[in-house]
């Protein structure tokens, strides 16, 4: 952890989160392993250092902007409790001719000490507050409102592979993603895999992004907003720094997005049936079945979403569904019967379900995980 910075510990079993799998398995690319068992990335446009042990997350946050922020909000209310303080001495030094008078020293010291007690406990409540919401932040990110060991057994009897695979890999998540973020991250993911993803994402936030901390000599952007990549000039610029073809998407969707209400209309389509923001996500330029059905299953709160690529349909085709062996290409008939199938299998939870599998086959070979295609290049509805 970094010298200087109050560590945090929640409660948490290595059984219903790992940091290890969940944070480089491509849902997120903001995430970097700083050594071993420690990750440093960014939620809601604060930096944070994680890791863990059996039984807790160790957490730390950076941020000199939000740490001054809470400085000073602290430090008005200190200066609110000593003006109170100082008003009570006041008054009571008024009754000097009679109160106090009569007071001894000892009982002089009796209040004093209130007060002083006082003051400390309302201070106290302060941190109490800041280290609440830095946990609440963290259980909402990681959705550790969902027992995942319950998930695990509900699944595990609903599909004999899911238990074949799953007991060495326990506490796989979906996160709770920002959506701006979600939905311009994967539309950089188009033909790429994870390691240059990562790359192009870091890139944006340089460019667009604005300073949030600096934390051991790296300087840590916020994602860019909406509006900033809808500028006119972000499609060229962003070709010169070799996002190539993804720079029109980008832009476009920007644009799209700012004449459909800006960040406000994409966070309105949580509130919408599934099948409704799928519909609408793919009208983005950029945003096809797959990449519409990440965004609702990691940002848009639909986690029964399945997104299906061409490693999903193997896998369908070879162990749920053999009749789609013969299938050349993902059509869009073909795409829905495979996730509903999982659907089906799976309930309601089952993008969570089948999105555990299929990280637990790429953190088996971790170098599948950096250097494979993310979404190959086939022909198909996805």
């Amino acid at each position: 952890m970094c010298p200087g910075s109050r560590v945090f510990r929640l409660k948490c079993a290595k059984s219903e989160l790992r940091l290890d799998i969940t944070l480089q398995c491509g849902q997120s690319f903001r995430w970097r392993e700083i050594s071993p068992g420690q990750w440093r990335g960014i939620i809601r446009n604060r930096v944070w250092t994680l890791s863990q042990d059996d039984s807790h997350i160790m957490f730390q946050t950076h941020s000199s902007e939000n740490v001054s922020a809470r400085q000073t909000d602290l430090s008005k209310q200190v200066s609110t409790i000593q003006m109170k303080q100082k008003a009570s001495f006041g008054q009571a030094t008024k009754r000097k001719n009679t109160e106090d008078i009569k007071m001894s020293p000892t009982n002089k010291r009796i209040r004093n000490n209130q007060y002083t007690k006082i003051y400390d406990c309302e201070i106290n409540e302060l941190n109490d507050i800041g280290e609440n919401k830095l946990k609440e932040e963290l259980r909402n990110y990681f959705r550790l409102d969902i027992s995942l060991e319950s998930m695990y057994s509900l699944w595990s009897k609903a599909d004999v592979n899911f238990a074949a695979v799953s007991p060495q890999f326990h506490g796989v998540r979906i996160m709770n993603q920002d959506a701006v973020e979600n939905v311009f991250s994967f539309i950089c993911s188009s033909n790429n895999n994870i390691q240059r993803i990562s790359l192009l994402v870091e890139r944006l936030c340089k460019i667009y992004g604005s300073p949030l901390a600096a934390v051991d000599g790296i300087t840590w952007h916020s994602f860019p907003g909406v509006s900033s990549l809808a500028a006119p000039g972000v499609e060229e610029t962003l070709r010169e720094h070799g996002f190539g073809y993804r720079a029109k998407y980008i832009h476009k969707s920007a644009q799209m997005i700012m004449e459909e209400g800006g960040d406000s209309w994409l966070h309105s389509l949580r509130s919408l049936p599934y099948y409704e923001c799928h519909s609408q996500l793919m009208r983005l330029p950029g945003v096809g079945a797959k990449v519409s059905d990440c965004i609702c299953l990691m940002s848009m709160g639909h986690l029964s979403a399945i997104p299906v690529d061409t490693h999903v349909f193997q896998i369908a085709a070879r162990d749920y569904l053999p009749h789609l062996r013969t299938c050349k290409t993902v059509t869009e008939k073909v795409y829905h019967e495979i996730a509903d199938h999982f659907r089906n299998v799976f309930g309601e939870y089952a993008g969570w379900a089948h999105s555990v599998r299929q990280m637990i086959m790429q953190y088996s070979n971790i170098s599948l995980i950096w250097n494979s295609v993310a979404i190959l290049n086939f022909p198909r509805y996805i």
